[in-house]
């Protein structure tokens, strides 16, 4: 068995909130970087800037230094002070004690330079002190006489204000650190606010919720919202169904008991008597079917296979013909080849729904189909009485049947056709949509599905 590192003692140094773990991303790159330039930065420029400033006081040291070494007495150190060692810059301090180590601050990184380019160049310097005077640079040197001191400013030799710069960058990055954490804030919040809204719908809770944020939180918040809603309209939905069995069978129930309770066991029932009990099961077993086919679409799972939608729809057309229903395929536009991802077996069963409609409450009915580059649009008219605009959506709702404004003796039925198709047309990304029927006066049923 190969050997794997264990890793989880890392997880737990991390962050568990979605701001954290996002700070971390966003801040831990910047801060590395920051440091990495800035370290970077004062190496190289700053000792590189150093040295170069530090060659260029060695030669003044070491001219001085050969003057140094020409003295006779003291008048002579002190003309050689007023005359060489003022005009550049410098102070002429002889004899002083011995010094033979260098002194500097601990922070002082530039003044490691300094040192080691005045040793290096100078070869009389037998100490520099740094850290007596941060601004004064001491020169210990030997001299024929004994040792003395050339003391000069330290902005001669080192690079003035460096901590511009880091005070520079650590204004830039707060600055830029709030911006990014109010920009980072602003798009974090919509993902709480799903998550708030997903956590609430687990308990039973539906709180108001409307997608915001970047286009993947919105695809996600509408997915959401579409999932939430199905799962809406499937509760509704298995409440009317419940509702709907119990009231749409009651009525030949009753009829059948009420029957049964009439028969004699003396006489044996006529055929009238028979052919209404009989009537009543057929009925009650139309009711069953229907119940049970919108059961089976709304647990319906299977994937969308690409299909040739037109020899689909004309061999539809063609078994409802069969069937003896007046239905005919009027106007067909799109490539006879052309394919639409979806479920057959679903879409078969909408449109004979809405075909078994538009025959019922018409004399007969057209089909229309086009097959554009992003969508199939499939419409059903008929030359019925149609729907009133205000109760389009009524009609689309289970179990709900609008016999009054159709043709009540034309049949009756579970109320479920506009509600399977529209569900079929929801479940591929599509609509059912309704309307007057231009061609024919009645009722358009139209599908829509997206390619």
């Amino acid at each position: 068995m190969a050997f794997r590192p264990d890793f989880t003692w890392l997880k737990r140094l991390f962050p568990r909130g979605i701001y954290g773990r996002a700070a971390l991303i966003l801040f831990l790159p910047v801060v590395t970087v920051m440091l990495v330039v800035s370290v970077t930065f004062l190496q190289r420029h700053f000792e590189g800037v150093t040295r170069q400033m530090t060659a260029s006081m060695a030669r003044e040291l070491a001219f001085v230094a050969s003057q140094v070494e020409q003295l006779r007495d003291g008048q002579d150190a002190m003309r050689l002070d007023q005359t060489v060692a003022e005009p550049l810059g410098l102070s002429l301090l002889l004899p002083v004690p011995a010094r033979d180590t260098d002194s500097r601050r601990y922070y002082d990184l530039s003044g490691r330079e300094v040192i080691a380019v005045l040793r290096g160049q100078v070869p009389q310097v037998t100490g520099v002190d740094l850290a007596t005077d941060l601004k004064r640079v001491d020169v210990t040197m030997k001299g024929p006489a004994g040792p003395y001191l050339l003391s000069f400013d330290r902005a001669r030799v080192s690079a003035s204000n460096p901590h511009q710069l880091l005070v520079l960058m650590l204004a830039t990055s707060l600055l830029m650190s709030g911006i990014a954490t109010v920009f980072l804030r602003n798009q974090l919040r919509p993902i709480r606010r799903l998550a708030r809204a997903a956590e609430e719908y687990g308990k039973g809770r539906i709180v108001p919720y409307r997608p915001a944020g970047a286009t993947e939180v919105r695809s996600a918040g509408t997915a959401f919202l579409d999932m939430r809603n199905r799962i809406e309209r499937s509760n509704e939905q298995r409440k009317l169904m419940l509702s709907g069995i119990s009231h749409d069978l009651r009525t030949p129930l009753t009829r059948l008991r009420l029957g049964l309770s009439m028969l004699s066991p003396d006489d044996a029932p006529d055929q009238a008597e028979i052919d209404g009990m009989t009537s009543d099961v057929d009925e009650m077993a139309q009711m069953v079917g229907a119940f049970l086919d919108y059961s089976r679409d709304e647990a319906q799972e299977g994937q969308p296979i690409p299909t040739e939608a037109l020899p689909f729809l004309r061999g539809l057309v063609a078994d409802a013909q069969r069937a003896g229903q007046k239905v005919r395929l009027a106007e067909v536009e799109g490539p006879e080849d052309g394919r639409v991802s979806f479920r057959p077996d679903m879409l078969r069963r909408a449109l004979d729904n809405l075909i078994g409609n538009a025959v019922r409450y018409g004399d007969h009915a057209e089909i229309e189909a086009t097959l554009g580059p992003r969508s199939l649009r499939i419409a059903v008219e008929d030359d019925g009485p149609g729907i009133p605009d205000a109760r389009m959506d009524e009609a689309m709702r289970p179990f709900t049947r609008l016999d009054p404004s159709r043709n009540q003796n034309r049949g009756q039925g579970a109320g479920l056709g506009l509600s399977i198709a529209a569900d079929v047309a929801r479940a591929h990304g599509g609509q059912l949509r309704l309307g007057r029927g231009a061609r024919l006066g009645g009722l358009r049923a139209e599908i829509v599905i997206p390619r």
